[in-house]
Formats: structure tokens, C-alpha cells, sequence
């Protein structure tokens, strides 16, 4: 979120509806093609695979993204999102999303630069979590590089604006 402007939050709010999931409901079923993209706006959803006996591989919390992937390459989800408790998410229309990443360049740049960086981000918690790329770090782990610490922060006061304007909380 720290990536996008103010003004691209306020579209993307207005642009798309909020909807409540049920603990337990399927919001994305693994190969079923999906429309949309959805925003965590409250609760808890997991990421689970058939390949790994429905296991969970990840939470997502408010904040994060569903359905992006899907939506970048076209392809049919890989993994089945299901409401792990209660939880409101926003709906964004994939033919909303994609006529404004058509007509706004700007706009454009900063979406795809924003999911680029979290699937960086998820890719290396996965490739931690399964155990690889255990290097030594010439930086303490524990300690957030300046730039990604204001990002956070920013995309943080943003979240919460979205959050206020679609009356969350």
C-alpha cells in the first residue's frame, strides 16, 4: 500500500464494495477462474493446496491481496483462499482494474510495482519458510532498512484511510 498514491486508494474504494465472508467460505477455489481481485480489509483468510492435502501455506491478514496473481497472468489460481474467521474484504472488479490500468499509466506503473514487491516479498518468505537461501546476511535481519520502514509506515496511514472511507472499523 506504501507504494500507491493516496488517490489510487480512493479509487480503488470507490470503485469496488465491500463484502462480509463467512468463517469456513471459499473466496477463491484452486482452478475455478476468478474476476476479481480482493483487498483483506478485517479477519483472517488462508492460502491452501490441493498438492500439499488442503494444508494451509499462508495466512493473509488486512492489508494483503487475493487474486493478484490470477489477474497478472491470466492463468486459474493455484491455491483456494477460504475465510479462516469472519472477514470483510473489498471487491475491486478485474474489468474496472484493467480499464483503469489501460487508460491511466501512472496508475499503472505503481499497481504493477506494488504487486511485483509483494509477490518479491511472499516468494522469499516461502523460499525461507521451505528452508533455502539460509546465507549470511551482511545486514541484522532484525533491523529494516530506512526506505522500507517509511513504505510500511505510509502504506499503513494509507490502509487506514481506505479503511475509514469504506467505513471499516
Amino acid at each position: 500500500m506504501g507504494i500507491l498514491e493516496d488517490a489510487d486508494l480512493e479509487w480503488l474504494g470507490r470503485s469496488g464494495y465491500t463484502k462480509f465472508v463467512p468463517a469456513g467460505t471459499i473466496l477463491v477455489r484452486e482452478s475455478t477462474a476468478i474476476q476479481d481481485i480482493f483487498v483483506v480489509l478485517d479477519g483472517k483468510l488462508s492460502v491452501l493446496a490441493r498438492a500439499i492435502g488442503n494444508r494451509e501455506i499462508a495466512p493473509l491478514y488486512p492489508g494483503e491481496i487475493v487474486g493478484e496473481i490470477s489477474f497478472v497472468d491470466s492463468r486459474l489460481p493455484s491455491a483456494s483462499v477460504v475465510a479462516a474467521q469472519d472477514s470483510q474484504v473489498l471487491v475491486i472488479p478485474g474489468a474496472s482494474l484493467a480499464a483503469k490500468l489501460d487508460g491511466d499509466d501512472a496508475f499503472s506503473a505503481r499497481f504493477y510495482k506494488a504487486v511485483a514487491t509483494l509477490l518479491a516479498d511472499r516468494l522469499r518468505k516461502t523460499v525461507s519458510h521451505l528452508g533455502y537461501g539460509k546465507h549470511q546476511e551482511s545486514v541484522d535481519p532484525d533491523e529494516l532498512d530506512d526506505m522500507l520502514m517509511e513504505s510500511a509506515s505510509v502504506g499503513a496511514r494509507r490502509f487506514d484511510r481506505l479503511l475509514k472511507q469504506l467505513m471499516i472499523h
